[in-house]
């Protein structure tokens, strides 16, 4: 306080000077309390694989490019991996190359499905175990694209269908939907592995694909058909979420903690502001035309306020893909609901999606 500001202070009222120091008092009080102030300490260093190209990691994206990390104190690289670079490329999805890293499959921290984690946990020797802490896709979401010359569903009996691969969230569904139709994969259809992309059909490698929002926006446009949004079926799935490295996780949960929060608060942007989320999708994979950025923000909608860890949909997978070394483990091995139960707790779910 300067001299001059110590003589203008003398005439105050003692009352005046309470009420002066209450109101610094609660105002730092009410600082301390706010996660801005996060940022004011050195930010912590994280290190995050996107996995795939779609719908699921556009939060990611927002988060930092909104500063939703940095407030949450968090300095998160993040990227994509070559090889889901490189399958975006079959649906015309060109990821900038400065958003590529091929270490980055090597982060503690994975954007993904629980379903193919899960699944290399148990087939893949020397293999991690992650831990699901956050899903966002508890149902299988995925839709099933189609040759013009495909009038329905039952058409596709005797057909080729395209998926990623064993253990992915379109194998996973993939199966699910051939149960539902009462079909058996190798005599009532033939299974293409690494064929889920419009370029498949393109191609003539598969005559139908399973697919996100996105594969749909980009097959309509070249004239494929949405045979079904496997939505209806009301599928049970680990699908997209948050995955963290089992003994990281054990050291790391503040940071962890502190992730998921931010992710909660992008997806909830997500939802509410267009603008944002078409930035996203420009800046990070280039998807520029209206109609595909349209189905996905109707795709948006549909991530869930309070996305706790799939326990249905982890059982579903256990099921799904039995062995001895999945019998070994119990649903609790693959998933923390510890951290969006403190959210939802706190009343944070409830007000951060209601912004």
């Amino acid at each position: 306080m300067t001299p001059t500001m110590a003589h203008r202070a003398l005439p105050l009222r003692r009352s005046n000077v309470y009420s002066a120091l209450a109101s610094i008092f609660f105002g730092l009080a009410a600082a301390v309390a706010s996660p801005v102030l996060y940022a004011a300490d050195p930010l912590i260093p994280i290190d995050v694989s996107l996995g795939d190209v779609s719908i699921n990691k556009v939060p990611f994206l927002i988060a930092a490019d909104a500063g939703i990390y940095a407030k949450n104190g968090l300095e998160v690289h993040q990227y994509i991996t070559p090889e889901a670079a490189e399958a975006a490329k079959g649906s015309g999805v060109i990821v900038p190359p400065e958003y590529i890293n091929a270490d980055i499959g090597k982060a503690p921290l994975v954007v993904g499905g629980g379903s193919p984690t899960m699944y290399r946990t148990i087939n893949k020797p020397g293999a991690p175990l992650d831990i699901i802490v956050s899903t966002t896709e508890d149902i299988v979401r995925s839709h099933v694209i189609g040759k013009a010359s495909i009038a329905s569903l039952q058409d596709l009996k005797g057909k080729r269908i395209g998926f990623t691969g064993p253990g992915t969230v379109t194998n996973y569904g993939t199966l699910a939907f051939l149960k539902k139709m009462g079909w058996e994969p190798g005599k009532d259809i033939t299974l293409v592995e690494k064929a889920s992309t419009v370029s498949a059909l393109t191609q003539d490698r598969a005559d139908a694909i399973v697919g996100s929002a996105m594969v749909v926006a980009r097959g309509k446009q070249k004239g494929f058909k949405d045979l079904a949004n496997l939505t209806d079926y009301n599928i049970p799935l680990a699908g997209s979420g948050i995955m963290v490295e089992h003994d990281w996780l054990a050291a790391n949960r503040d940071a962890t903690a502190r992730f998921v929060k931010a992710a909660v608060e992008a997806t909830a942007l997500m939802k509410h502001d267009r603008k944002v989320f078409n930035a996203a999708l420009v800046k990070w994979f280039n998807i520029k035309d209206q109609a595909t950025q349209d189905l996905m923000f109707e795709a948006a909608q549909e991530f869930p306020a309070k996305p706790y860890p799939s326990v249905e949909g982890i059982k579903g997978v256990m099921a799904m893909y039995d062995s001895p070394g999945m019998r070994s483990h119990k649903p609790e091995d693959f998933y923390d609901a510890g951290f969006i139960a403190a959210l939802d707790k706190s009343g944070y779910l409830d007000r951060i999606d209601k912004k």
